[in-house]
């Protein structure tokens, strides 16, 4: 499904998806053909993001409707987490100033930082449970982040791109003690980590990890360990 292109990563989808993105391409909730997570300098300086990223897909020859992110990371250093049906690829750049969302007015632009996350349902969820399940990929950021020691909830510049069949049975549910949604949220709060592990090495470029290292949940039980 994915193709990775210098600088982009690409989800060309065999068939089109239902789609909830914050992304400033084909941000939403619709079908979606394809969707990407390019990188960008760091003195990123277009006003026109959308613009921009639609100019990349069609220099990859994307066609129909799709959605994009845009990032300072280097998108090699994507990380993979797959559970119970779910799949999520993160790229996680936190810069130096992390922000909490509940933080006061900034006066500046805090130095360029992203938490990208583009995660892949197995099932149709309800449009209300696809709110919910952008809920709970921020919740498991953030606790992913307060784990790390991170001063902040995320970055000014987080997105997240969730699709899922278009068709078939209507899971209701998308929150963290939902079935799907546990799953998703493990996936993404085990990517941030790594994520966060590679930024701080900085010997992240080039990697690709996939369920990297066991992760126990605070509160789980030793039956409730995750490969």
């Amino acid at each position: 499904m994915i193709e990775r292109h210098p600088g982009v990563l690409v989800w060309r989808l065999p068939e089109p998806l239902l789609a909830i993105s914050s992304g400033p391409h084909g941000g939403g909730l619709g079908v979606r053909h394809w969707a990407l997570n390019a990188t960008v300098p760091k003195d990123y300086a277009r006003t026109d993001p959308g613009v921009h990223v639609a100019e990349i897909a069609a220099d990859l020859g994307l066609r129909g409707p799709g959605t994009g992110l845009l990032t300072a990371v280097d998108v090699r250093d994507v990380v993979v987490e797959t559970d119970g049906g779910v799949r999520s690829w993160v790229t996680t750049g936190i810069g130096a100033h992390p922000t909490w969302a509940a933080g006061p007015p900034a006066e500046w632009l805090p130095e360029v930082g992203t938490i990208n996350a583009v995660c892949v349902l197995p099932v149709r969820l309800a449009d209300a449970a696809l709110v919910n399940a952008v809920a709970t990929v921020a919740e498991a950021k953030a606790q992913a982040l307060g784990e790390a020691g991170v001063p902040g909830t995320g970055t000014v510049t987080d997105a997240v791109v969730l699709l899922c069949p278009a068709d078939g049975p209507v899971e209701p549910y998308g929150g963290p003690r939902s079935v799907i949604g546990s799953a998703l949220a493990r996936t993404v709060h085990r990517a941030v980590h790594t994520g966060i592990s590679l930024e701080r090495a900085g010997t992240g470029t080039g990697v690709v990890t996939s369920n990297a290292r066991p992760t126990t949940m605070p509160g789980d039980g030793d039956d409730r360990r995750w490969p």
